[in-house]
């Protein structure tokens, strides 16, 4: 790949736009290429700097009120009904930053904020995509050794296809300015992804927000984080078969 082409990509690697073969060609290109290197870091940093420096505006109650009306019927153009709910969230998600979490008792510091802010605008943002992965298989064997020449955490990957959950595959989101591992699995019509977040980067506590779900537990010594508009006793068996995974 040639250098002024991977100073093209740069900002759509960063911001997840580009498809998975793309992504993979430029990570590549990433390895050997000193320059986009500290590049990607210069972008990575403003970023950084945006989300925990930059004011946050509310967006207004009108606004808000017709991005959640539910729209008129039509024709429906998508074969997976949530993604079109998942879409319309993501905007009212981007545009309306006040949203307020709701937290379980034993911790209330906002410190978090930014940390769950992050975790569903990935969720959303995967669930609007053409495909919510990067790497299409339900074999650890294939999913595992797909992250670990990527990223510094390889995580553990189990299939639940037995108890209902199907490792859809994984994809590289981002949290703060860390690029971390995420399994996907598939429930019915429901997509849930599993975070896993550097050691010292997690909740202290489970939260939810307008029929989404964060819930916190530990995979393979890692923390990690269960993102899903799954219902309680569907979020709890899942995160307890990822909990007892070895």
């Amino acid at each position: 790949m040639a250098l002024e082409a991977g100073h093209e990509m740069l900002p759509l690697y960063l911001d997840g736009e580009l498809d998975a073969e793309t992504s993979r060609a430029f990570e590549a290109h990433l390895d050997a290429c000193a320059e986009c290197q500290a590049r990607l870091a210069e972008l990575e940093t403003l970023r950084s700097d945006i989300r925990t420096q930059a004011p946050y505006h509310p967006a207004p109650d009108a606004l808000r009120q017709r991005i959640t009306q539910p729209a008129a019927p039509h024709k429906r153009l998508i074969v997976w009904p949530p993604l079109a709910l998942a879409a319309s969230w993501a905007a009212a998600f981007i545009l309306g930053g006040a949203l307020t979490w709701t937290m379980q008792p034993g911790s209330h510091s906002p410190a978090t904020a930014p940390l769950a802010r992050d975790l569903l605008s990935g969720h959303l943002r995967a669930l609007a995509a053409a495909s919510p992965v990067d790497v299409v298989s339900s074999d650890h064997h294939t999913v595992k050794p797909w992250f670990a020449g990527k990223l510094a955490i390889s995580p553990l990957v189990q299939d639940f296809a037995n108890e209902g959950y199907t490792l859809v595959g994984g994809r590289i989101d981002y949290v703060g300015d860390s690029r971390v591992p995420v399994l996907v699995y598939r429930h019915g019509q429901h997509l849930a992804d599993v975070y896993v977040l550097p050691q010292g980067k997690a909740l202290a506590a489970s939260q939810s927000q307008q029929g989404y779900a964060i819930d916190t537990f530990t995979l393979g010594g890692q923390p990690a984080a269960l993102v899903s508009d799954l219902g309680e006793a569907e979020r709890m068996q899942l995160k307890q078969l990822l909990a007892n995974a070895r």
